[in-house]
């Protein structure tokens, strides 16, 4: 008997589907729109007129200096302060006055004879103080020029209280302190007060008088003339 054979039919391959293309994945977010053209003026509205050109500043041309006159140095000394203009005018006022009396003070006491001047200057009187170095000052040697040189070291012409060396100008400050100096009144009554050392050509015809009320009393010791002190206290002088 013919064998049988086991071998079982295979089937035969299907056909092969034609491919189809597959779309193409879209993104979740939609691309941005084209930006659209600018839209057309209207040709009946008026344009705006172009604004003119602005023209820089010109440079101004820098003043001249215009030259000052020239002046001296004495006129700027004599300008630069106001002192010295009310000094000039109190100058000539005494000046064109009447004339003053001359009173010598050769050995008359410091203190009795600035009382007795400061009487006569407040009623008015000019008086004019020859022989300055000669007076007295009555009091012991020691403490005399004690006193004088702690003033003189109190201050300064810039700062403090400036008491003179000259032994005029120190029988002028006591007159000073014998007048309501802080007053119109004493004031005005010191400037019609004038001191001297010595006796200056312009005074010496005129007549001279002596304060009899001011005269020392008698005494063992002479006493200390004003240029003695004024020696010690550092003035310099021809007395």
């Amino acid at each position: 008997m013919p064998e049988e054979s086991t071998s079982k039919p295979t089937p035969s391959a299907a056909p092969a589907k034609p491919a189809t293309a597959k779309p193409a994945p879209t993104s979740s977010t939609s691309a941005p729109p084209a930006p659209s053209a600018p839209k057309a003026k209207p040709t009946g509205s008026a344009t705006p007129a172009p604004k003119p050109a602005v023209k820089p500043a010109e440079a101004k041309p820098a003043p001249k200096p215009t030259a000052k006159p020239a002046t001296s140095k004495v006129e700027k000394k004599e300008g630069a302060s106001h002192k010295w203009a009310e000094l000039r005018q109190r100058r000539a006022a005494r000046a064109a006055g009447p004339l003053p009396k001359v009173v010598d003070a050769s050995g008359v006491v410091l203190g009795r004879a600035a009382s007795l001047l400061a009487k006569r200057l407040l009623q008015g009187e000019r008086i004019a103080v020859v022989n300055t170095e000669k007076a007295v000052v009555l009091g012991g040697y020691a403490s005399l020029l004690e006193e004088y040189r702690l003033a003189v070291a109190r201050g300064s012409v810039r700062k403090g209280p400036d008491f003179p060396r000259r032994p005029d100008r120190i029988f002028r400050r006591t007159v000073r302190g014998m007048l309501p100096f802080r007053h119109t009144k004493g004031r005005e009554a010191w400037a019609r007060l004038v001191t001297y050392v010595g006796v200056p050509q312009e005074l010496a015809s005129l007549p001279r008088e002596t304060l009899e009320g001011a005269k020392p009393r008698p005494s063992l010791r002479p006493p200390m003339t004003l240029g003695e002190i004024s020696r010690h206290v550092g003035g310099v002088g021809p007395w």
